[in-house]
């Protein structure tokens, strides 16, 4: 007969062993394994604090990246893996269709026709696609890279859409996809693939510049805006993508039906910041999502904050932008904001302006949002 000590301990002991075991099986029950897209910019510093948080709940998260990037660096602390691949272009290319892009829309647009605006940006969208093609160039052409991602064993294919062929890769690899977006032109992906029902009556295409509430003039340039856009975005994108797309899987594919198959839109923004329209129901409004705890203030943006009275200050954000735009520029909106009571003031234009030109991401940059209403989000209902 076993003594009653030890017989307790031989039952403890056995518990022990029970839990342990439990709490290893509900641990790779919970944890995912998740593949990330490389993104860059303003896309990029959106999706990290995502990521952040599915390695904080268990996930196992790995991002490809690719050698050219402006934002994305192995370098910096992280703690999810990255997944590095090779592009025949350099970083300074890259960089350079990037500022034309932002010369463009930022300095030319106001100053031309449409037919001159239209001429620009299908310049810009046939030199843009072609770094987009050789950036996948680099992943589904390297039988390196597809050998371990197929080894992966990979849960499921996280991506924002902007850098094309996440859709491929996910139909490839045959796991569920998830995309991550703020919108399309004229909602064009949203629209064709998504198959989100958007009536040219009461939807405003994105980046047209109307409302829901639209007279017939309005109404009859929002659905020659739709039209438009279709039209470019078919010459520019889709014609290009299909051809590529049908040469990597060898039968006839259509890239806007591989992006259908994507499982879940998220869908970076609040309905109530949006016009009415219907939404299919894989679309999910998830503004607010890269918001993470506040941090203290650096002493001098503590102080500064403090000293501004009851009018209390304004924060106008620029997002990746902010690297690329002139002093004549950055005055004329400082001197702008001048006119109202709250801080900030501009330097050189009138007193108690703290002007913050960093390079993003930093400490103080890392929050900021390109658009007002992400932004917003994080103001009104981040942690």
């Amino acid at each position: 007969f076993i003594s009653w000590p030890r017989q307790k301990y031989t039952m403890d002991l056995r518990l022990s062993a029970c839990i342990l075991m439990v709490l290893c099986a509900t641990s790779c029950a919970n944890g995912g394994n998740i593949l990330v897209w490389y993104a860059d910019a303003s896309h990029w510093i959106n999706m990290k604090p995502v990521l952040e948080t599915l390695v904080d709940r268990g996930h196992q998260v790995t991002v490809l990246i690719p050698s050219s990037s402006v934002y994305m660096n192995t370098n910096e602390p992280t703690r999810f893996h990255y997944e590095p691949f090779n592009v025949s272009f350099s970083l300074e290319a890259y960089k350079k269709l990037l500022e034309d892009f932002l010369q463009f829309s930022i300095y030319e647009i106001d100053y031309m026709n449409y037919w001159k605006i239209y001429i620009r940006y299908i310049n810009i969208s046939k030199t843009n696609l072609q770094y987009n093609i050789q950036y996948l160039d680099g992943v589904v052409k390297s039988e390196a890279i597809m050998k371990k991602l197929k080894e992966g064993n990979y849960d499921l294919l996280l991506a924002d859409p902007w850098k094309a062929g996440s859709d491929l890769v996910a139909d490839i690899l045959g796991i569920p996809l998830v995309f991550s977006l703020r919108f399309s032109l004229a909602n064009n992906w949203e629209r064709h693939c998504g198959q989100m029902p958007a009536p040219p009556s009461f939807v405003p295409g994105a980046m047209s510049k109307l409302t829901d509430k639209m007279d017939f003039s309005e109404r009859v340039w929002n659905f020659l805006f739709y039209a438009l856009q279709d039209i470019v975005i078919d010459h520019t994108f889709w014609n290009i993508l299909d051809r590529y797309y049908s040469d990597v899987k060898g039968t006839p594919t259509s890239a806007c039906e591989l992006m259908s198959k994507a499982d879940i839109w998220l869908i970076r923004t609040y309905w109530d910041f949006e016009f009415p329209r219907p939404f299919p129901p894989n679309f999910k409004y998830v503004g607010g999502i890269h918001c993470r705890p506040a941090k203290p203030l650096p002493g001098d943006l503590e102080e500064f904050v403090q000293s501004s009275g009851d009018d209390g200050i304004v924060i106008f954000t620029l997002g990746s932008l902010i690297n690329n735009i002139t002093k004549e520029k950055a005055n004329m909106i400082a001197s702008g904001l001048a006119q109202i009571p709250q801080k900030p003031r501009p330097c050189q234009c009138a007193p108690g302006w703290l002007w913050l030109q960093c390079s993003l991401p930093s400490p103080v940059c890392e929050c900021v949002r390109e658009g007002v209403d992400e932004w917003m989000c994080k103001a009104l209902w981040g942690p």
